[in-house]
């Protein structure tokens, strides 16, 4: 088993079919992608023993007799993505060390052993066991699984990197389009959460499995047919400079402002809509959120959850669209222009209380480049960098998505909940959040634009191998039968995903 997972057993001939591999990063990032929509198991989950709440989450913790609140539940959601960091920033070298089907295959059982633990905690009720195996493990797994798929996409693309990088993380952004009805339909004719979790845990064992299994890597001085310039590996800066970095350190920042400035007001995305635009929502332009009654606000709640489905769209399709450009622009342009131009839109046009279809069109923009901020990061990782290491150091800099799941929601909670203290109307209270996140895609912005090239002395040349060498570059075999059947296996779940979050979509644009 060792020499089968060996970085020298699947080093792919020159003549290796590149496009294979991206669907074997997207089968492992539309597993873990689930992290987005695990919010469909809150509402079952704290009604599963139709007793009264848990008074505090300590009782919560302990007690196996009362209901679990949603805010207890909520912090696997906060779980996921602090570990998610920490484990990428723990397990980045070993994931370059060992390749990407050991890691791969880790990852795997990381995401769907927590699961599966964290299903066991909810057949028994208790809590601590939820997050335990759910947020914690689990968290494990999002952390490996989310770099192992990126730093191998690079490295069979370093003509196109962000292309590479967008098509990964286009299937994280995806995932919960296709897990969360899923299983809700699963809860639906199982009757049970737990039940559900252990079939979705076994599910995504498997798909994980055949992703890791697939991985290939390049052999040290492949090339991509017609672009001989552009080698795998080459040289590099070393993890242990170049975390040290003005660079790295400065493309942190960016990272940290730019998902800072959309995480927490994107979880408020359903309630924001309803309480700025309220009865406009539903044809009485002139009611305002609190004078709503009951029907009114169920109603208007359903456009809410639509406006949620349109941001994962414009969020998805930002990842592949945001990062694509990147490889015709350049990734520091990029950040730029996508910096100034939601900084323009969070802190001149949002706060003015623009007409419906413009705060439409103006959130959905805003999502697509808080995607496409995730998705290009890698890319200019690797051009500063280099790709031989690029998955330690991107699992360093994804500590500043922790720091940002923290910084954010708390911003927003907190501006929020100062000016509802002080009586402002809610339709009111979003004015200042928009101009403070604006405030951090400056700070962000400033930082984008002091990047520059890493110094030539710290790059290394990366150590070759005769016996791996791919020498002289051939054309790709094509393997048209076996292509089609693995890029199937992953855009058809994503195509149903898709249409149905398009048709809840649709009933907001109705």
């Amino acid at each position: 088993m060792g020499e089968f997972l060996s970085i020298a057993r699947i080093t792919a001939p020159a003549d290796h079919d590149r496009w294979l591999v991206p669907p074997c990063a997207l089968a492992i990032h539309l597993c873990i992608g689930m992290a987005y929509g695990f919010s469909v198991f809150w509402l079952p989950l704290s009604h599963a023993l139709g007793q009264a709440e848990c008074p505090s989450l300590g009782t919560a913790l302990t007690s196996g007799s009362c209901d679990w609140r949603v805010s207890d539940l909520v912090w696997v959601y906060s779980l996921f993505f602090v570990v998610l960091g920490l484990a990428a920033a723990l397990f980045g070298a070993w994931v370059e060390r060992v390749g990407p089907r050991r890691a791969g295959l880790v990852a795997a059982g990381c995401w769907a052993g927590g699961m599966a633990i964290g299903a066991i905690g909810v057949a028994l009720h208790q809590l601590w066991l939820f997050w335990l195996g759910t947020g914690v493990i689990g968290g494990i797994g999002l952390g490996i699984g989310y770099i192992t798929p990126v730093s191998t996409l690079l490295k069979w693309f370093p003509d196109r990197r962000g292309l590479a990088t967008g098509m990964a993380i286009m299937g994280f952004g995806g995932g919960a389009m296709v897990g969360s009805p899923a299983a809700d339909r699963m809860m639906a004719a199982l009757g049970s959460p737990a039940q559900t979790m252990l079939l979705m845990a076994a599910v995504y064992a498997v798909v994980m499995a055949a992703g890791a299994l697939g991985f290939r890597l390049p052999a040290p001085g492949w090339h991509p047919p017609g672009a001989r310039q552009v080698v795998a590996g080459g040289r590099f800066v070393p993890l242990g400079m170049a975390w040290r970095t003005r660079q790295f350190w400065l493309v942190w920042c960016v990272l940290l402002m730019n998902v800072s400035a959309s995480i927490g007001i994107i979880g408020l995305a359903s309630p924001m809509v309803q309480e700025m635009f309220a009865g406009q929502l539903i044809g009485l332009p002139d009611l305002r959120f609190e004078a709503l009654d009951d029907a009114q606000k169920t109603a208007i709640a359903t456009i809410g959850a639509a406006f949620v489905g349109l941001i994962s769209l414009f969020n998805i399709a930002g990842r592949f669209f945001w990062s694509s450009l990147s490889d015709r622009i350049g990734r520091k342009p990029l950040y730029l222009l996508m910096l100034a131009l939601a900084g323009l839109l969070y802190g001149a046009l949002l706060p003015a209380g623009p007409a419906l279809p413009l705060f439409l069109a103006a959130f959905a923009l805003i999502a697509s480049m808080y995607g496409g901020g995730f998705a290009a990061v890698p890319a200019w990782l690797a051009d500063l960098f280099g790709t031989a290491q690029v998955g330690a150091i991107h699992g360093r800099l994804l500590t500043a998505w922790s720091t940002a799941g923290v910084l954010g929601p708390l911003l927003v909670a907190y501006v929020r909940d100062a000016s509802l203290a002080d009586g402002v109307a809610r339709a009111d209270v979003y004015g200042p959040i928009f101009l403070a996140l604006a405030g951090l895609l400056a700070i962000g912005w400033v930082a984008a634009l002091l990047v520059r090239p890493v110094p030539d002395a710290l790059w290394r040349d990366a150590p070759t191998s005769p016996g791996n060498a791919a020498g002289p570059a051939s054309a790709a075999r094509v393997h048209w039968p076996l292509r089609l059947l693995a890029w199937a296996a992953v855009l058809l779940p994503l195509g149903w995903g898709a249409a149905i979050t398009l048709g809840k979509a649709a009933a907001l644009l109705g």
